[in-house]
């Protein structure tokens, strides 16, 4: 198997983008990367496409041809493949690019993710996200996306995890990140109060413990290592990944209060990097609600069963401390387009170890790491790179 290298990135903003097509989107981050790699197109030997529902978003499906032909590519039948994971759609996308170039398979890829969600009602975008739970025992019992987080953080409460005020905290530290981010939907630092007081989702979880419905795109440009410095000066090189799958539902797992795909995908990664997160310097985690950067933080090992929500709340994963996490501000107030959000988490990552991510820069930063999750656990993707 080849070394591969990251070695050009690109992200749209993230929001509410109402003057912008989900193809507009799509092909200016993958533009980006292309550009930043110092690429003419004629190089790239295949696509992977992260998206959740285009289908149902925007009524359009065969995104692989779309952004091929939109890009240019199609006149030279680039394949291109879309990707599906629910949440974990744009890094299973990156490891799939990833695979496909240290087999031999190909030697430049773009790896890209879009979703345009704020072309439908708040209502069927929520219905549309519910369906990465298990759809016939639990969204249609009632079970929404957002009340199955719920649970688990009530959990938490009860089993003396956390408290409510450390889940909240995980926002307050995600939004002042986020200020610091000038392609995040939110930049404006928020209050712990503002938190708390904001209006009920589901018990305990409020508006401010929820990512947001998100437009946005994001790429990378892949290729064997060995062959990056023809393209650019600074690559970053992929040390490892690891994917793992569980129940749909999540009424069937024995504990809700840890996802065991990301502690198998993490092991996996490790092992393929030979690193410990010790090693790591910093991480992207799948917030899409509060208490999922608390699992994930416990569940990647980076802190004992019970300490994670204390972790946050005394500033140890803000920029200067022990082990920074989301800086880009995270699925919280970077934005959550779902195709895109695991693709953006490499673009931090790699802006990062190259020294690119100006206010928000980890100072000496040689090791980050990405986790994405599809559903509630469900599929977990775990990805690991290095500055060179």
């Amino acid at each position: 198997m080849r070394d591969v290298a990251v070695i050009g990135i690109g992200v749209t903003q993230f929001g509410e983008l109402w003057d912008h097509s989900f193809r507009q989107v799509g092909i200016q981050a993958g533009l980006e990367a292309v550009y930043d790699a110092n690429l003419s197109g004629s190089e790239i030997d295949a696509m992977y496409i992260g998206n959740m529902s285009s289908g149902r978003f925007i009524d359009q499906h065969h995104i692989g041809a779309l952004i091929a032909d939109y890009s240019g590519l199609a006149s030279h039948n680039v394949p291109s493949t879309r990707i599906e994971a629910a949440g974990a759609s744009g890094s299973l996308a990156f490891r799939q690019g990833v695979m496909a170039v240290a087999s031999g398979m190909h030697d430049v890829v773009v790896v890209g993710g879009a979703e345009k969600m704020t072309d439908v009602s708040d209502e069927a975008s929520n219905f549309i996200l519910n369906s990465a739970a298990d759809q016939q025992w639990e969204s249609m019992m009632g079970a929404t996306f957002a009340s199955l987080h719920a649970m688990i953080a009530r959990r938490f409460i009860h089993e003396g995890y956390a408290t409510r005020e450390q889940i909240a905290s995980v926002a307050v530290k995600n939004h002042l990140h986020g200020a610091l981010n000038p392609k995040a939907q939110f930049q404006r630092p928020i209050k712990l109060d503002t938190v708390l007081r904001s209006p009920m989702v589901a018990d305990p979880l409020t508006m401010f413990d929820c990512s947001p419905i998100s437009d946005g795109a994001a790429a990378v440009v892949l290729c064997p290592l060995d062959k990056a410095y023809e393209y650019t000066d600074n690559p970053v090189k992929v040390l490892g990944t690891g994917q793992a799958s569980d129940t749909l539902a999540l009424y069937q797992r024995g504990d809700i209060c840890s996802f065991n795909a990301t502690k198998v995908a993490t092991r996996m990664a490790l092992e393929i990097a030979d690193l410990t997160v010790k090693d790591v310097d910093l991480v992207e985690v799948h917030d899409d609600y509060t208490i999922s950067e608390l699992l994930a933080l416990e569940d990647m090992g980076f802190f004992a069963r019970g300490e994670a929500g204390k972790a946050v709340e005394s500033g140890e994963t803000e920029l200067t401390g022990s082990i920074p996490v989301n800086t880009s501000g995270g699925l919280k107030a970077r934005g959550n387009p779902i195709g895109a959000t695991g693709v953006a988490q490499i673009v931090e990552l790699v802006a990062q170890l190259r020294g690119d991510a100006d206010k928000r820069q980890v100072k000496g930063a040689q090791v980050g790491m990405a986790q994405s999750i599809g559903g509630t656990g469900s599929t977990a993707v775990i990805s690991i790179l290095g500055a060179i």
